[in-house]
């Protein structure tokens, strides 16, 4: 069972009330990830998170609410911090792979940590890229106990 990096979409979509069919499998994943031990998160992570659930989920959470949420989050989560290395390794990422830079950014901390599964939607499906796997969990074809067993 590899360890997995979390995007923040993943985090975001447990509250967004207006997807509910992505809302669900957020729950299952972030369900799932605390109990299993291997879901890890970046502390951009928890930033961006914040700043989403605050000021562009419809509805939005209050500062309070997301404040609880991060805390959690740090308590349940291996977080990850940004480093040097990281940033320095997001650039390399943006120049020799196109990537935008705080996509980059978590590239560079699931490679430099040995996470070898990223789940996130912003990228494509299956690709790997110097070792992370991305996987998309909100397809139609995506479960989760392949990532579990």
């Amino acid at each position: 069972m590899p360890p997995i990096l979390i995007d923040t979409n993943v985090l975001v979509y447990f509250f967004n009330l207006s997807d509910a069919s992505r809302q669900n499998r957020a729950i299952e994943l972030i369900g799932q990830l605390e109990k299993s031990h291997l879901g890890y998160l970046s502390t951009q992570n928890l930033g961006e998170f914040f700043t989403v659930a605050t000021r562009k989920l419809e509805p939005a959470i209050t500062s309070t609410e997301a404040a609880r949420y991060v805390q959690h989050f740090t308590q349940t989560f291996t977080i990850i911090p940004l480093t040097v290395a990281v940033v320095l390794e997001a650039s390399r990422g943006v120049c020799e792979h196109k990537l935008a830079y705080f996509d980059a950014q978590l590239w560079a901390t699931a490679k430099l940590n040995q996470i070898p599964v990223f789940f996130s939607e912003d990228f494509q499906d299956g690709a790997v890229l110097e070792g992370v796997r991305f996987i998309n969990p909100f397809t139609s074809e995506f479960t989760l106990d392949q990532w579990l067993a």
